[in-house]
């Protein structure tokens, strides 16, 4: 039996490990210091590795989750960034 409801929490299972997983990934990944040039660039590089691949097979889950959760960690460094500047 194929059961629709079984497959989509499945498949919402599959996707938020895969969420979990990247985005612990992320954050191991250096990004240059705001407002200068030094640094690394590692972040913004995996932005652009995605977006190549995404030109190359459009529509695919995976990049699109990808996208999303590169932008959420830009948004959460940002945040960081600016506590830690108002504090001072």
């Amino acid at each position: 039996m194929d059961d629709p409801e079984l497959s989509v929490n499945i498949f919402s299972e599959i996707e938020d490990d895969f969420r979990e997983r990247y985005c612990i990934y992320l954050r191991t990944m250096k990004q240059r210091i705001y407002d200068t040039y030094l640094g690394f660039n590692e972040l913004e590089d995996e932005r652009k590795m995605v977006n190549q691949q995404v030109i190359r097979t459009p529509g695919r889950r995976g990049e699109i989750i990808k996208n999303e959760e590169i932008d959420k960690e830009f948004s959460r460094r940002y945040i960081e960034y600016k506590k830690s500047t108002e504090l001072f």
